[in-house]
């Protein structure tokens, strides 16, 4: 009996150990350094059909890129999330940009949704979004976006190629296009044209 309370106590040593390193991995720690982060629309709600929500989203980049130091490597948005590679000036640690981004597009984005006439989804994405919002201890009443962005940090050549590789490609994986560079909502023309897309870029490569 002893010995398996000493194993229980063992194994939930283990797994608290294991969070807290995970936790760990998944942070922003060196402001000097690009990561690749994802915003997730909360229950996978395809968000992201209409313009008018990406706009706001475009635009609240823009602000923290001229206001708050932001810079984008590479971006694109999905109809339920969005994968970009950051980092900063240094004017703002990244973790408070990227919350001040989120909390922004959440605010902004549920006005719309709230006056948009053409919303065809309108009560079910408030139910789903106030849903998520009324059983997060961290928020009051709404939650857009999934609390986490995964942060993960991207340390030489061959991740950020990696990675960039796979924020180009997912449009592609989704069928959505035959050529990365024909999404309008992504860096891949960048890259593809040398040429400016919505978002102003500091081209990796």
């Amino acid at each position: 009996m002893c010995h398996s309370w000493k194993n229980t106590v063992f194994s939930f040593s283990i797994f608290v150990t294991s969070i807290d390193l995970m936790g760990r991995k998944y942070t922003i720690t060196n402001q000097d350094e690009c990561y690749f982060v994802t915003f997730t629309v909360v229950n996978w709600v395809d968000l992201f059909t209409r313009d008018s929500y990406k706009d706001i989203f475009v635009d609240s980049v823009r602000y923290c890129q001229k206001e708050k130091g932001l810079l984008v490597h590479a971006w694109v948005m999905m109809t339920n999330h969005i994968h970009l590679i950051l980092s900063t000036t240094g004017k703002r640690r990244l973790q408070d940009i990227i919350r001040d981004l989120k909390s922004y597009t959440s605010r902004n984005m549920r006005l719309e949704i709230e006056v948009c006439r053409y919303e065809s989804r309108k009560k079910w994405m408030l139910y789903m979004f106030e849903w998520n919002g009324r059983n997060n201890p961290n928020n009051r009443d709404f939650q857009l976006w999934v609390q986490d962005n995964h942060p993960i940090l991207l340390a030489n050549e061959a991740m950020l190629l990696q990675r960039l590789h796979y924020i180009h490609n997912n449009p592609v994986e989704a069928g959505f296009v035959v050529d990365p560079a024909h999404w309008k909502w992504g860096s891949a023309y960048d890259y593809a044209t040398r040429k400016p897309g919505i978002i102003e870029l500091a081209l990796l490569f």
